[in-house]
């Protein structure tokens, strides 16, 4: 019984362990896309630090560089692209860091209480943009969950109340025949 206790310890921590790991992946290939908020600081130059929201044209104005095109980067590609951009003409070494403020959101409607806009966080699923919402109305199917994926050029896909969800998703709920 002791070893049980130890064993399942160990696999607990193990796990914990493990999480913070894929959540960062999924984080680091985040592609950015209009209504994200991100920040962008340089390194002992507070005046090019810069917090903004990507417009729905995909860019934002940055000191120095102007329009920048950022839908479909990564943040790691937008520190390489700001880095390159003051490299030289402006600075020696600039040290260039970009973070996530605010991904932007996503929408659920059709049978759920409070149908809209939420905030997205990585890793969501269907089941959690449900809990958000405010839960599954009476009517409500758990097997006709429709996915819209922002930018895809399918009209939607087949989720279940699983289904991982993405920023700028829209999820449809339909009735249930009884």
């Amino acid at each position: 019984m002791k070893y049980f206790a130890i064993i399942y310890t160990v696999a607990f921590l193990l796990l914990l362990a493990f999480l913070p790991m894929t959540a960062n992946a999924e984080v680091q290939n985040y592609r950015l896309g209009a209504g994200d908020t991100i920040i962008i600081k340089v390194y002992g130059e507070d005046a090019l630090t810069l917090e903004t929201q990507i417009t729905n044209s995909g860019t934002i104005n940055y000191p120095f560089l102007g329009a920048l095109k950022l839908n479909g980067l990564t943040i790691k590609q937008v520190e390489e692209l700001v880095f390159i951009g003051l490299k030289g003409d402006y600075f020696v070494e600039p040290n260039v860091f970009v973070g996530m403020v605010e991904y932007r959101p996503f929408y659920i409607h059709g049978e759920v209480k409070k149908p809209g806009g939420y905030p997205y966080q990585p890793g969501m699923t269907v089941n959690q943009a449900v809990a958000l919402a405010g839960g599954l109305t009476e009517r409500a199917s758990e097997d006709k969950i429709a996915i819209s994926r922002e930018g895809s050029k399918v009209d939607s896909e087949r989720g279940t109340i699983n289904s991982v969800i993405q920023a700028g998703d829209t999820i449809t709920i339909e009735q249930r025949f009884f």
